[in-house]
């Protein structure tokens, strides 16, 4: 490694460092590069932006092309007034533009969600790393932070052994703890809050639950259920909760039966809710409404049709198109009172509980709830705590669903971060 890692260099002759190699941590090493300062990047793993392209594998969603206002900064819930800022300085058109100008042109899909055009994750960060290595951006891979040192240089476990870097800036955009093979592993909790920064407990969010089992305790499907149904999709459902807190949530969309309960695109956008919920009272209950677009007399009429020598099975098949893994949900979820009984079916077809007792486990979920506490932080995102140090990306206390909510706004906190990191190292402080 060159002098820069020595101890004893002086802070006006250092480089803005920063610390992990995904979305939030590129963009403010180009933001940095882009305002004239040295950027040394350091990760973990053995190549920056692992996690985004598995993001990309099944199509990368980079962002979403709904109205800012109103839509847009709600799926920020809770943490929206904290967002909008970040999203004022790169808003998801910016976040286009930026693409357009590494040569990936983009599309808006019929679901509204924004994807380039290729739809992988691959040619846009092989751009971006050629142009920030144009930019000067120097790489350290297999470098994982370790704290700091006594005299407030950043200890990084490399293959050479410990090396230390005196930074005049740093941007720490380490990811939260979900897909911890990719680096996202929650490692730099303890570091942080042994320097006294607040950091919200890190959960799953965007995951999969368990529900709950038919018998005494547990969870998880029946056997029967389970070895017919898991992996199947259930495609154009209403998911709807009614939650203790008096908000209510309702949507239509598809997801996917698991080996122990549900998972997909509907259960994460509801899953904020229900994993508050579950750790509030010990579970949740949603309903899902397996006949959209028809109204609950329709389908009283036509489960109390006479079916004749028919079985009850064919007759649903027959009158509303009910069959496999939905079929299968009434059977797993109902007695036979409520099938012999077509009011108390037919409200099940419109209405049918599902009791869910866990979310999955945090590796397991596609992103991180919980973090370093916004308000631990400055309004350019510097750790009030540590002056000269930003945070940005996964690794902060927010969350929100899948649909390129997650990227722009780790995209955002980026720049934000990159550009106050640069104007602290032009100023001549020293990070620490």
């Amino acid at each position: 490694m060159s002098s820069l890692l020595s101890s004893d260099v002086p802070s006006s002759s250092v480089p803005a460092v920063i610390v992990g190699g995904g979305p939030a941590g590129l963009m403010a090493a180009e933001t940095l590069a882009a305002a004239g300062c040295r950027v040394e990047l350091y990760d973990a793993m053995p190549s920056v932006g692992r996690k985004f392209l598995l993001a990309g594998k099944g199509g990368l969603n980079l962002t979403h092309s709904e109205p800012i206002e109103p839509f847009f900064l709600s799926r920020y819930g809770e943490r929206r007034e904290q967002v909008a800022p970040w999203l004022a300085r790169f808003s998801p058109q910016a976040l286009r533009e930026w693409a357009q100008g590494l040569g990936v042109s983009t599309f808006v899909g019929s679901s509204g969600r924004v994807f380039p055009a290729e739809m992988k994750a691959a040619p846009l960060l092989r751009s971006w790393l050629h142009r920030l290595r144009e930019a000067g951006v120097r790489f350290h891979m297999r470098h994982r932070w370790q704290g700091w040192g006594e005299d407030g240089s950043l200890r990084f476990a490399s293959p050479a052994g410990e090396q230390r870097v005196q930074a005049g800036a740093v941007v720490l955009a380490l990811g939260g703890a979900s897909w911890p093979r990719l680096g996202s592993d929650g490692a730099w909790v303890p570091l942080l809050e042994a320097r006294a920064v607040q950091v919200a407990r890190l959960r799953p969010s965007n995951c999969g639950f368990d529900v709950a089992a038919r018998g005494p305790g547990g969870c998880g499907w029946s056997e029967h259920f389970q070895s017919r149904f898991a992996g199947e999709p259930l495609k154009s459902v209403v998911l709807t909760h009614a939650g203790t807190d008096g908000q209510s949530f309702s949507r239509q969309g598809e997801f996917v039966v698991t080996g122990t309960g549900i998972e997909g695109s509907l259960v994460y956008a509801a899953s904020a809710r229900l994993r508050d919920e579950i750790e509030r009272h010990g579970s949740a209950t949603l309903e899902l409404d397996l006949m959209p677009g028809w109204d609950p007399a329709r389908v009283l009429s036509e489960v109390a049709h006479p079916r004749g020598a028919r079985s009850l099975s064919s007759h649903l098949q027959s009158r509303l198109h009910l069959k496999g893994v939905k079929m299968g949900l009434l059977r797993e979820l109902l007695d036979a009172e409520a099938f012999a009984d077509p009011a108390r079916l037919a409200r099940a077809i419109k209405g049918l509980p599902l009791r869910l007792v866990a979310p999955r486990p945090i590796e397991e979920a596609i992103s991180t709830a919980g973090g370093v506490r916004l308000e631990a932080l400055d309004e350019q995102l510097m750790l009030k705590a540590l002056p000269g140090v930003f945070c940005a990306g996964e690794m902060l206390d927010w969350e929100a669903p899948t649909g390129g909510y997650l990227l722009s706004a780790c995209f955002a906190s980026g720049r934000v971060a990159g550009a106050a990191a640069a104007a602290w190292q032009q100023g001549g402080s020293r990070a620490g």
